[in-house]
């Protein structure tokens, strides 16, 4: 699909949970999403190497696509655009001097680095070639809180996707090629944001325990798949910096360990694979290496 049909589709489907997401939620925190903001030296660089174009077409389904994720999280109730402008009327992000009201949250995304290159490598002795299409993309995404205008979270996500061609020859093969590159990691950009977001202010946590089995209160629309094992852990006393009296979070125990095994759209049952202690409340997070 050419990414002019995806912009056209997801500006719709943006539309339509803009509808949607119109509707009061009870109990859901509110969530202001503000445009995507390349970085001034990062529009200079794409202008000077000829990648603008794809800069923009990024920024512009990013735009469209977070909204889409957070709401598809279903932990938010999210602020349309169009009643969010009126909200912040050209709040200060960068120096942090602000205060929101009419919603809780408010996440600030910026892209501080856009790459789209190609490197080809020549194989004689078969006569062939072949040549990749490298997409870097690296974005900057800020929670903020907005009763106070604390910034709760600041996360670099980077990501790089490439794809291969054997002897390139085709120019418009070589543009729908690029085309769902830029599909793609517009796309993983969105989803790693939304899924930040969550992780950031609802913790994945244990909701109920039988036997050997957990609710989790993760669904559908969020970083949870089936097979995946996660880690669980019982929080124990906050911990404060001695410097600043911040709270640093709470300790954590790791009591156990549970595989996902089905996804509904608000929560998920895993099966327990280890449990020194597993609670109702317990947060969870994946496991860096999965067991077999």
């Amino acid at each position: 699909m050419k990414l002019s049909r995806l912009l056209a589709l997801t500006s719709a489907l943006a539309l339509v949970s803009s509808a949607l997401i119109a509707q009061p939620a009870p109990g859901l925190k509110k969530i202001g999403i503000s445009d995507v903001k390349p970085s001034p030296a990062i529009v200079a660089k794409a202008a000077a190497n000829g990648t603008r174009n794809s800069l923009e077409r990024v920024v512009e389904a990013l735009d469209s696509q977070l909204i889409d994720r957070v709401h598809a999280t279903r932990k938010f109730d999210v602020i349309a655009r169009s009643d969010l402008s009126s909200i912040l009327k050209e709040r200060d992000f960068a120096g942090g001097n602000f205060k929101v009201s009419g919603v809780d949250y408010l996440l600030v995304t910026s892209i501080d680095d856009f790459q789209d290159y190609s490197e080809t490598r020549t194989f004689a002795a078969i006569g062939k070639t072949a040549s990749w299409r490298i997409i870097r993309l690296a974005a900057v995404g800020k929670i903020y809180e907005a009763s106070t205008g604390r910034l709760i979270e600041s996360a670099n996500l980077p990501l790089e996707i490439r794809d291969q061609e054997e002897n390139p020859a085709d120019d418009t093969k070589n543009g729908e090629l690029s085309d769902r590159l830029l599909e793609d990691i517009t796309s993983q950009m969105a989803d790693k944001i939304a899924n930040r977001v969550v992780d950031v202010i609802y913790p994945a946590r244990v909701i109920a325990k039988m036997d050997k089995e957990v609710t989790i209160n993760r669904g559908d629309g969020t970083d949870i798949a089936v097979g995946q094992v996660w880690n669980v852990y019982a929080q124990g006393k906050e911990l404060i910096d001695p410097d600043t009296g911040a709270s640093l979070g709470r300790e954590e125990l790791r009591v156990g360990q549970v595989r996902i095994r089905r996804i509904t759209p608000k929560f998920s049952i895993a099966d327990v694979l280890e449990d020194t202690g597993i609670d109702q409340g317990a947060i969870l997070r994946p496991a860096t290496e999965q067991a077999k």
